[in-house]
C-alpha cells in the first residue's frame, strides 16, 4: 500500500512526524506537506502563481501552497506512482462539527477524495495545558488505515477522525458520529501593531451548540474518539422541492 501524508500544520508539525512513525510499518509512505502553518486554508488552491516543492527528506517534500495543492500535486503526477491512500495530520487542535468546513486538515483528505482516493483526516482535541498525545491519535489513524488495508469500502470515502487528547490507556473507544455545530465564533480581537496601525485577530471558535448524544462533540467529551464519515455533496436534497415550490410562488 502506497500512502500519502499530509497537513495544514506544515512540514515540521509534531503532529505529522507521529502520523509517520505510526503509519510507516503499513505501507510505503510519501508526505507532501505545506512549507508553513496553513490552518484554516480550506480548500483554497493555489492558481495565480506556479508552486515549489523541496524534498526535505528521503520520500518527504514540503510545497510552497496549501493543504489542497499538497495533495493535488502528489496525485497527479508529481511521482510516477499511484498512492492507494491519503491521510492528512495529525492536527494541532478539533476539527469538530462547523470546523470541517474551514480546516485544511479535512480539506487536504477531501481533495484526495475529489481525486478517487479514500482518505482521513485526523485531529488530536487539545485543550489549554492538555498533554498533546498526538501518538494516541496517530495510532488511531493507523488502525483505521490496517482495516481499510484488510477491507477496502465499496466507494472512496473521507473520514474525519478527532481524538480526545488522552493517553492510550485513558480513551474509551471509538464511535461513528455526525457532525454537531458551534456557537458563533468569538469576537474579533482588537490590537495594534508596533507602528500603531490597527490590526484584528479572528475571535476564537465557539463552544459545541449541537453536540448531543450521537455528536462528534459529545463522543469527545464522554472519552471517545470520533469517526464521522463525510460527503462532498453539499446539496440540500430535502429543500428541492421546497425551493421550487418558493420560486413557482414568487
Amino acid at each position: 500500500m502506497k500512502i500519502l501524508l499530509s497537513n495544514d500544520d506544515g512540514y515540521r508539525a509534531e503532529g505529522l512526524a507521529a502520523l509517520k512513525t505510526a503509519i510507516s510499518p503499513l505501507g510505503e509512505v510519501t508526505i507532501v506537506a505545506p512549507d508553513r502553518n496553513r490552518s484554516g486554508a480550506s480548500n483554497s488552491l493555489t492558481l495565480d502563481m506556479p508552486l515549489r516543492a523541496t524534498c526535505y527528506e528521503p520520500d518527504s517534500y514540503y510545497v510552497s501552497g496549501t493543504p489542497t495543492d499538497c495533495v493535488h500535486m502528489a496525485v497527479s503526477g508529481f511521482f510516477d506512482f499511484e498512492h492507494n491512500l491519503v491521510v492528512s495530520g495529525v492536527n494541532h487542535g478539533a476539527n469538530l462539527g462547523d470546523d470541517v468546513l474551514y480546516s485544511g486538515t479535512v480539506a487536504a483528505a477531501i481533495e484526495g477524495r475529489f481525486l478517487g482516493l479514500p482518505a482521513i483526516a485526523v485531529s488530536l482535541c487539545i485543550e489549554a495545558g492538555s498533554p498533546r498525545n498526538f501518538a494516541s491519535a496517530a495510532r488511531i489513524a493507523a488502525d483505521l488505515v490496517e482495516r481499510l488495508s484488510r477491507a477496502a469500502p465499496p466507494m472512496p470515502m473521507i473520514l474525519n477522525v478527532n481524538v480526545p487528547d488522552l493517553a492510550d490507556g485513558e480513551l474509551r473507544g471509538l464511535r461513528v458520529t455526525r457532525l454537531g455545530n458551534r456557537h458563533r465564533s468569538e469576537q474579533i480581537v482588537r490590537a495594534q501593531d508596533p507602528r500603531g496601525q490597527d490590526v484584528y485577530w479572528v475571535g476564537s471558535a465557539g463552544a459545541g451548540q449541537d453536540a448531543g448524544l450521537g455528536t462528534d462533540f459529545h463522543a469527545i467529551a464522554s472519552g471517545y474518539a470520533s469517526i464521522t464519515p463525510l460527503q462532498i455533496d453539499l446539496t440540500r436534497h430535502s429543500a428541492l422541492a421546497e425551493i421550487e415550490h418558493w420560486l413557482d410562488r414568487s
